[in-house]
């Protein structure tokens, strides 16, 4: 438009005209700075981790997700299986061809190298690979029938952490402290502890945020040393000094913050700035080991070669729901239940490196009053076949199993669960769910729904969609393991 064109409009506009489309400019002004303050402070209620209300009153306040990378041979651990003693030796390749991953190496039947016996009042059927686990049988439920959709190891791991098969997707402890917030403001809603030899397949998207805002991602601790690098103050000031300097910074943080709303990367960051502060102390404290006693270390097998750093994360899992972290996870270093060769010598070694630790944090939950409290979760991505699988020199002394999606052990513990429930069954052989099957899926809803959510009502809006954790499954709460 022209200087004169809009000059001849000026002129068409009456004073009446003028005072009616100025008055609607300013209330579309008031509208809008309405609108933008409704969806700021809805945009900092999602990156809220202050403890938030579930659907329901839930049993479970905190979980300890103890994480098997490389998925434990169900047969050689807590299903045995007397057809395999049996058939020991008989070929079975025609009937498992489809779910072998590596056909050349797949040899007969093979029955357990290691021994069963029935424990505790439940009668439940534990490998003396175990046998710190079977002095706790009656304190958890087992499900054996357990499967998922694929065997290989980076996409299993994806939907067991994540619902999904493809990365970029939320982990599940994001999921739930996106839902739950946490109750300790000075330390981590979920705390990831890795293993110091390595990170597991997957690595670091294993406890990803995905879509969620970045504040709900996994924090990582160290379990010796710093729990994490960086946290002290570079030099020593009186803490009135300190404390003075993070107001002034939280005030000019706030400032910047305010100018760039619906920035979920910096608000995530400006909230890691301000907890990272107020974890000098906590995370510290959290981490303490002088306030245990000989006697508690000595059960988790710490100074031991063989358990102390599981039993190390153990202990600091113990720690860390004790002072209101939401979700803890535990991670071993690169497959070591990936039992491909010599099964009986590297599965007995994951276990002693983990079994004692496991049910030294089982005792110690119960002693302390949390068992009532707190969700613990064991298992791995997968099972294992109940073939044999041989190395290139077919030497059947270093047999081991390969991957198995049909069949897999997984058992919970603590608040909401039936204690000394034997759930599901596999086939005669081990190879496949066959009663009461459970998918991941309706693991992922129940354990919701010991936090208190349906599963149906626990998403995120994105893209125009409703994102939940089990996506557009139907799932099934399994009741029969609830208490």
């Amino acid at each position: 438009m022209t200087f004169e064109q809009s000059q001849g409009v000026l002129q068409q506009v009456s004073r009446r005209g003028f005072f009616d489309r100025v008055a609607s400019g300013v209330g579309g002004a008031a509208l809008a700075w309405l609108l933008e303050q409704d969806l700021t402070a809805s945009e900092r209620r999602i990156h809220d981790l202050s403890p938030k209300e579930p659907n329901f009153k839930p049993q479970a306040q905190a979980v300890i997700h103890l994480f098997m990378n490389g998925g434990p041979s169900q047969m050689d651990l807590f299903d045995p299986k007397p057809e395999l003693d049996r058939s020991h030796g008989k070929s079975y390749f025609d009937k498992i061809a489809g779910e072998v991953e590596s056909p050349d190496s797949a040899g007969l039947l093979m029955r357990s190298p290691f021994k069963f016996k029935k424990y505790g009042e439940c009668g439940m059927d534990v490998s003396d690979a175990m046998p710190y686990f079977s002095e706790c049988v009656d304190d958890v439920a087992l499900i054996r029938s357990v499967h998922t959709t694929n065997l290989t190891h980076e996409i299993a791991l994806f939907q067991v952490h994540s619902g999904r098969t493809l990365p970029g997707y939320p982990s599940f402890g994001s999921w739930v402290t996106y839902a739950l917030g946490s109750e300790n403001q000075n330390l981590p809603a979920y705390v990831v502890l890795d293993d110091p030899e390595g990170l597991p397949i997957n690595r670091t998207q294993n406890w990803q945020s995905g879509f969620l805002p970045p504040v709900y991602q996994g924090t990582r601790f160290r379990a010796t040393g710093e729990p994490l690098l960086h946290l002290k103050r570079e030099y020593d000031e009186p803490d009135r000094v300190t404390f003075e300097e993070r107001q002034l910074q939280r005030s000019l943080d706030q400032l910047h913050k305010d100018r760039r709303p619906f920035q979920s990367q910096l608000d995530a960051r400006l909230a890691s700035y301000e907890l990272a502060a107020r974890m000098q102390l906590s995370a510290v404290e959290a981490l303490d080991f002088s306030q245990e006693t000989a006697e508690t270390l000595k059960m988790y097998g710490i100074d031991e070669p063989a358990t102390d750093s599981y039993g190390r994360r153990c202990l600091i899992a113990r720690r860390l729901v004790e002072r209101g972290v939401r979700f803890v996870q535990l991670f071993i270093n690169g497959q070591i239940w990936d039992n491909h060769n010599e099964i009986s010598s590297t599965l007995k070694s994951a276990c002693e490196k983990t079994d004692k630790p496991i049910a030294a944090l089982l005792k110690d939950l119960k002693q302390r009053g949390l068992f009532d409290h707190v969700l613990v979760l064991w298992g791995g991505e997968m099972g294992r076949l109940p073939i044999a699988q041989l190395p290139g020199d077919k030497d059947e002394r270093k047999a081991g199993r390969d991957h198995n999606k049909n069949a897999m052990v997984q058992w919970l513990a603590g608040a909401g669960v039936k204690s000394g429930t034997i759930y599901g069954e596999t086939d005669e052989v081990g190879l496949a769910a066959a009663v009461d099957k459970v998918s991941i899926t309706d693991w992922h809803a129940t354990v919701l729904h010991l936090l208190g959510f349906d599963y149906k009502h626990l998403s995120y809006p994105r893209n125009g969609l409703e994102e939940r954790l089990t996506g557009v499954s139907e799932a099934r709460v399994v009741q029969e393991i609830l208490s």
